[in-house]
This record gives C-alpha cells, structure tokens and sequence, in this order.
C-alpha cells in the first residue's frame, strides 16, 4: 500500500484543461491497475492531489439539473463565464478566484476501499481546517459538502464537494470558498438546494482577505493525517 501522495499547485488554470489533466493522470492509474490484474505485474500504483483556482466557471454534475443553471448562454459571456456538464456527482456548483479547489487523485486500495468513508474524510479535512480559524464547521445530513449554522435559518455552505470513482480510483474532489465572490451563486442554485445560503472565510471572519498558502498548508496537514499519507513535491 503506497500512501506517498504527489502534491502539485496547478495555480490559475483554465477549467477544462484541468479536467482533461485530471482524466490523464486517473487513466495512468487505471492502466496500472489492469496491468496488475492481468498479468500480475505487482506495479505500485501513484496517488496524486493538486490545488487549482479556477477563471469564473459553472460545473453541472451527471445527476445534476441543467434548470439549476439560472443564466442563458449569452448572460455567461457577460459575466466572462464558461459552463461545462462533466463526470462527478452532484448537482451544479461554481468555481471562480478566491476559491481552493482540492482534486486528489487516490488509488484507495492503497488506503481504504470505501467511498462514503472518503468523503467524510474529505469533509473532515475542512471541518478540521475552519476550526483552526475559530469556525465551528459540520455536516448537514443527506448533503454532501460542509456546512455553517446548520439546523437554523442561517445554514450556508463554505465548501462543496464532488467526486467520480472507478476501480477505486477518485478524481474531482472539494471546493472551499475562501476569498470567494458570493454573487457569482446568485446565477445557480447550488447544488440544486434551494433556500440556503453560501458562505466564504474572508467573509466569516469580518477581514478582506485570508491568506490562501496558510488555508492550504492547514488542509494539506489535517488530510495526511487523516489518511496516514505523506506529501511529496511534484516537480513541474
């Protein structure tokens, strides 16, 4: 079992060249493991996790509602935003600057053959990561993703959540609004839950603006020890 994951900063990156980096790196996974399969090959498989921020960008999960999408294609131009239906579960989110989208890409025979069990991991890597900043971050039942307030009328969602999975393999993954421009949800109802609010850090703690790194290097920390995993420089 190999838990050395790969850790690359992909910096401000176009949406679908990222899901089409994403694809190739899940597929050299996959390849791995058939080869292993087939013929026995005992080849370690790799497990990888980058950060991105993404230009404005609306995302339409498989299962997702495209009527969740409030704007026309022409609207979109004009907010300089892209919007793509791709592969991971979920309704509809957006992606946009001031945002930590995390996508690991995990072989989890190498930790854990459980999806359910992953995700709450992954929601426990940025409870973890709010609470280091004073927020008292939860689940909210039935939604994937974590939540502030939960259970009153001021619940609002800070980080969403979506992955696709074969053989065991993971991609996609979490995207926390930390500098985030909340307006750009107004032109979606996110992940299709209609009547709740969406939140983002710099705004929870009344400042302009949080230090992204230091956000990045807290998730980086609650995650490896979550999955008993280290981190290895990826080089460009």
């Amino acid at each position: 079992m190999n838990k050395t994951i790969y850790i690359k900063d992909l910096g401000s990156k176009d949406f679908k060249e990222t899901w089409d980096y994403q694809e190739a790196v899940f597929k050299s996974i996959l390849d791995t493991k058939i080869k292993n399969r087939r013929e026995n090959a005992g080849l370690e498989t790799s497990n990888y996790f980058f950060f991105v921020e993404h230009p404005h960008v609306y995302t339409l999960g498989k299962s997702g509602d495209l009527s969740n999408l409030l704007l026309s294609e022409a609207q979109l131009a004009e907010k300089g935003a892209t919007f793509y239906k791709i592969n991971r579960g979920g309704d509809i989110t957006y992606h946009g600057p001031g945002q930590i989208v995390g996508y690991p890409i995990l072989d989890l025979d190498n930790f854990f053959t459980d999806i359910h069990k992953y995700l709450r991991f992954l929601e426990e890597v940025i409870i973890l990561t709010l609470n280091d900043y004073g927020l008292k971050a939860t689940r909210s039942e039935g939604e994937t993703g974590v939540w502030l307030d939960v259970g009153t009328p001021f619940a609002r969602k800070i980080c969403a959540m979506g992955v696709r999975a074969s053989r065991w393999v993971t991609m996609h993954g979490f995207a926390l609004n930390v500098n985030s421009n909340l307006g750009y949800f107004d032109n979606i109802i996110p992940c299709g839950i209609r009547g709740k609010a969406v939140a983002s850090l710099n705004v929870e703690l009344g400042v302009e603006s949080v230090d992204e790194e230091d956000v990045k290097a807290k998730l980086l920390k609650h995650f490896a020890t979550l999955f008993e995993a280290e981190f290895k420089s990826l080089n460009a």
